[in-house]
């Protein structure tokens, strides 16, 4: 496996409700769960991120 660098959002609020995110080895985003460091590591093109990131800003009251 590749060796990811994975952060926090800014956004987070430390309620241990949270994704962090590596996106240090082009051309992937790699997400997993801030609980599960060991766990399983979902793998998306930089363009799939961008659009689903680009929905949520779009859903914010």
């Amino acid at each position: 496996m590749p060796h990811f660098e994975f952060v926090k959002s800014s956004y987070s609020s430390g309620n241990g409700e949270c994704v962090e995110v590596a996106r240090n080895i082009p051309p992937t985003v790699a997400v997993r769960d801030s609980k599960r460091p060991g766990g399983p590591v979902l793998t998306l093109a930089p363009a799939a991120w961008d659009a689903f990131t680009a929905d949520l800003r779009r859903r914010q009251p």
